[in-house]
């Protein structure tokens, strides 16, 4: 299978969970590993277009093309699976303890896990310290322009 990332070009060359553990996000505590990917490039824009506006538009994003083989562990969660309040904003601890415990249980290396920008989408959780995150590698990584209509002026 294949997962997509939207990287800024300096971060672009590995994967790594360190940007996420350093701030937190809706999956992951501060201090948590987790390398956060999308099940299509739409999506993997969205969820980074979400984050910024025109006036802090940098023009060095990669598209990173992931491929996860399809033998790889894996578990999923639906919306049912998750507190009522899971897509708000500013996300709710509840999310962060649920990544948290995938990341620390350590029995699946993804994680699929509804997006809470594009409803119906998923995106794809990894886990930088299971053993079979060696075996997920970047298979391409070319240049992302956004649409600039996408931030109207």
């Amino acid at each position: 299978m294949e997962a997509y990332r939207l990287s800024r070009e300096k971060f672009s060359s590995n994967l790594s969970g360190i940007g996420a553990a350093m701030k937190g996000a809706r999956w992951n505590s501060i201090g948590i590993e987790m390398i956060y990917t999308a099940s299509n490039r739409s999506l993997a824009m969205a969820e980074v277009a979400v984050h910024l506006s025109f006036a802090t538009l940098p023009d060095d994003y990669m598209m990173m093309t992931i491929h996860i083989p399809d033998d790889i562990s894996m578990t999923r969660l639906n919306v049912a699976d998750l507190p009522v309040d899971w897509n708000k904003f500013p996300h709710p601890s509840a999310t962060q303890s649920i990544g948290d415990k995938f990341i620390s249980e350590n029995l699946y290396c993804v994680l699929q896990i509804p997006s809470s920008v594009t409803e119906g989408d998923y995106n794809l959780l990894i886990n930088p310290y299971h053993t079979e995150f060696k075996r997920i590698k970047i298979i391409d990584t070319k240049k992302f322009i956004f649409d600039q209509r996408l931030f109207p002026s």
